[in-house]
């Protein structure tokens, strides 16, 4: 007789087990229940799914008909025999979580990519969806050790850098469209608004690629990047890591990390908490990164629903560095050493940020699901700002500016809600998402600092003859930029056979805006209300359960608006940036192994606004009319043998501005958008074939050249960075321990991300070697 042994309060089902085995036995499958389950699914789904098991009783022999003294005898033997051997207890929750993490680790490894349902608002598999969504690896993170978001996306087709504001924030280029600060950064779905998104806190990130305004409102066309962050696990593990880093032999840098998570009694409460700090000399002739995080969170996983609750509070000093400036004439970079800074050493950038979000997903049952979160972010920070006003580059004199900012203010607080399940409609499946969101967010800087300063000669510098500017100029200060927006939106995949599937939605939404500038007199130069309807469209065909073909139109919107005075106020008059997308591609999840996406696509983008810095130095807005960026994309990340894995990627990227009132920019290539990237990054495991586990990787990214500004006066050269890294687990007196070497830019490439203007060009860090210790427990 089988007999379901009830665990956690639920009846479970599934491998069958003979008495007598022990609880390893019932963990062992668990773990194999896993490995067979699809391996995409996502570790926050495997806890709160966690695997059945099923429990035979002992065998029942008929027994004959005996006298009643010997079968009294019997029956006391063996109750006696059956107390002695009792059947083996149900697994908890934790030993059920810890199978889970054991069994998803190889495919992590291995660089599977794992999306969260967060992107897509939806658990689909990307092959079922009718949008290119990129994602780097919770391993690749672990891997490579990116220090930014930039670092991240390496791995990413069709990105490059744009403006960071002298490093102070993510300013990332997507299909040919991205600035700082434009909304398209997310965390778990939600929007940040601090300078800087990704921490030690992050565990993935994903770029859905093309307009995303159906699903997230006001947004460039190019995309959005979405960091997942780690989350509370039901088994109680951590780790304590210590990292050391040079630049070079004077250079050098300490980090420190702690993680630690773990169940809160056995009703599936978890917790999860990081630690994490750095200080580091900066790699150039001064400066240096201080930043502290703490961020606890809580998750209760139940039956049908998940809570999750999570905090981060940030705060920091980096360099608040220009870059280098490019000869107008020879087209060539400033004739100094890399390394040599144009400002002073008081140019730094320093604040603090907190992230609050909650979310709750609730399964009615096998179909529905709703989905509710709530995020509120917000960052303060001021900056000293020595500006490069001109350089001769015959003579070496260098004119500055010594400006600054006291009391920026940037907050945003979204909610968002939907259901999402499926129905049949006669013989045909629907997959619909449906809800409404809204967002409100204000960028605010309170004192801006404008003052004069004596030039000094950039081939012999003098620093230190000047401090900070005191010059508050109440013209430019107040500096405001305040955007509310509501919205409904509805998307249904309409199945109309097995293979082949119609998706459509729309999204209404409603906004306003409010920009300008003036702290004794406030001047209004963008007030916007106004609202659209957006629609989507899209093809599925699966060619097979492993490859499906799409195509897709998709649509996005930003409102026009600048906090400088430029002749006129922008209001409902003025249309809106809109962006339209053509997309078709193939995507492919082979043998749970290896993934990818081959995209091909047509963006057009309409009343589009640039900047131009005119023969006195003052930056102008223009609206450049219509701007078009045609590419070729292809992505792929995963295991090509039990030994290797890989991620690498290809986008080909042809951005220009198509029509233009200013004939200046008519026909010009978009600012830092490079015609052709390309990354490949390796990693080789050699397994158990030595005591401890070594695994050895390394890569390069390739980054063709790029306008540095809007008329294309000059071009940022292309350049090649190679990374490597060696990571070797073993154990120390039982304890797992984790030696981990990376070495960035490992040729010491000179290069240039991008640029404002040619007297404002980033440059690339030098090599970095960093070695790190990593104790489990």
């Amino acid at each position: 007789m089988k007999v379901r042994a009830p665990v956690d309060g639920q009846r479970v089902s599934g491998h069958r087990h003979r008495a007598g085995k022990s609880r390893a036995g019932l963990l062992l499958g668990a773990a194999v229940l896993l490995v067979e389950s699809p391996s995409n699914t996502t570790t926050a789904q495997a806890q709160s799914a966690l695997p059945p098991v099923t429990v035979e009783a002992p065998v029942q022999r008929p027994r004959p008909a005996r006298a009643s003294q010997q079968s009294q005898r019997r029956a006391q033997t063996v109750a006696r025999q059956r107390n002695a051997n009792p059947a083996p207890a149900a697994p908890t929750i934790s030993e059920r979580a810890a199978a889970a993490a054991a069994a998803q680790q190889a495919a992590k490894l291995g660089y599977r990519a794992m999306p969260s349902s967060t992107t897509l608002r939806s658990g689909a598999s990307p092959l079922d969806t009718s949008q290119a969504v990129n994602i780097v690896p919770e391993q690749v993170l672990k891997d490579q050790l990116p220090r930014n978001i930039d670092d991240a996306l390496i791995n990413v087709s069709g990105i490059t850098q744009t403006n960071t504001l002298a490093g102070s924030q993510d300013a990332v280029i997507r299909r040919g469209f991205g600035d700082n600060r434009d909304g398209s950064i997310m965390r778990n779905g939600m929007p940040l608004v601090q300078g800087r998104s990704f921490n030690p806190a992050v565990e993935s990130v994903e770029v859905l690629k093309g307009p995303a305004s159906l699903l997230y409102g006001i947004m460039d066309p190019g995309g959005i990047v979405n960091t997942i962050s780690k989350r509370p696990e039901l088994y109680q593990h951590g780790s304590v890591t210590l990292l050391g880093s040079a630049f070079s032999a004077s250079k050098t840098g300490a980090d420190g990390l702690l993680d630690v998570t773990g169940p809160i009694g056995d009703q599936g409460l978890a917790y999860r908490f990081i630690g994490y700090g750095v200080s580091e000399d900066y790699w150039r002739n001064f400066g240096r990164h201080r930043e502290m995080l703490v961020a606890p969170s809580l998750a209760w996983y139940g039956q049908d629903t998940t809570v999750q609750l999570n905090y981060e509070h940030r705060e920091f000093i980096y360099p608040f560095d220009r870059g280098t400036a490019f000869n107008p004439v020879t087209k060539a970079p400033l004739a100094v050493p890399a390394d040599r800074r144009l400002d002073e050493p008081f140019n730094n950038t320093w604040g603090t940020s907190d992230l609050l979000q909650a979310s709750v997903e609730h399964r009615f049952n096998q179909d529905w699901k709703l989905y509710a979160g709530y995020s509120y972010n917000t960052e303060t920070f001021s900056a000293n700002q020595l500006r490069i006003t001109g350089i001769n580059f015959t003579t070496g004199a260098e004119t500055r500016s010594n400006d600054g900012t006291r009391g920026s203010l940037s907050n945003v607080s979204y909610g968002t809600s939907y259901v999402s399940g499926s129905f049949w409609l006669g013989n045909m499946r629907n997959e619909v998402v449906f809800g409404g969101d809204g967002q409100y967010r204000t960028i605010y800087r309170d004192s801006l600092i404008r003052q004069a300063t004596p030039a000094i000669n950039i081939y012999n510098p003098v620093y230190g003859l000047v401090g900070p500017g005191t010059t508050l100029v109440p013209g430019d200060s107040a500096q405001t930029d305040k955007l509310g927006q509501w919205s409904l939106f509805v998307q249904d995949t309409l199945h109309l056979t097995e293979r082949f599937a119609l998706v459509g939605g729309a999204r209404y939404m409603d906004y306003d805006q409010i920009a300008g500038r003036g702290k004794a007199l406030f001047y209004t130069n963008t007030n916007v209300s106004q609202d659209k309807v957006l629609p989507l469209g899209g093809a599925i065909f699966k060619l097979t359960d492993e490859i499906s073909l799409y195509a897709s139109y998709t649509e996005s919107l930003k409102p026009n608006s600048t906090i400088a005075p430029i002749g006129i106020v922008i209001d409902s008059n003025v249309a809106p940036e809109e962006g339209v997308s053509y997309e078709t591609g193939v995507k492919f999840d082979l043998n749970k192994r290896i993934s990818g996406t081959l995209a091909l696509y047509d963006l057009d983008k309409k009343n589009v606004q640039t900047t131009k810095t005119n023969s006195a130095g003052v930056v102008e807005l223009h609206t450049v009319g219509r701007a078009r960026s045609r590419g070729v994309e292809l992505d792929v990340t995963g295991r090509l043998t039990d030994s290797w894995a890989l991620i690498g990627s290809y986008g080909y990227t042809d951005a220009r501005v198509t029509a233009s009132e200013d004939r200046s920019l008519y026909g010009m290539k978009l600012q830092n958008v490079a015609l052709n990237t390309a990354s490949l990054y390796l990693v080789y495991d050699f397994g158990t074939a030595l005591p401890g586990q070594l695994r050895l990787g390394g890569g390069a990214r390739y980054v063709g050249d790029r306008p540095g500004d809007a008329i294309n006066s000059f071009f940022l050269p292309s350049y090649v960075v190679a990374d490597i890294f060696a990571t070797y687990e073993t154990k120390y007196q039982n304890t797992p321990v984790i030696y981990q070497l990376n070495v960035k830019n490992l040729f010491d490439t000179v290069y240039y991300p991008s640029a404002v203007n040619n007297l404002n060009v980033a440059i690339g860090d030098a090599r970095r070697v960093s070695l790190s210790a990593t104790v489990k427990f």
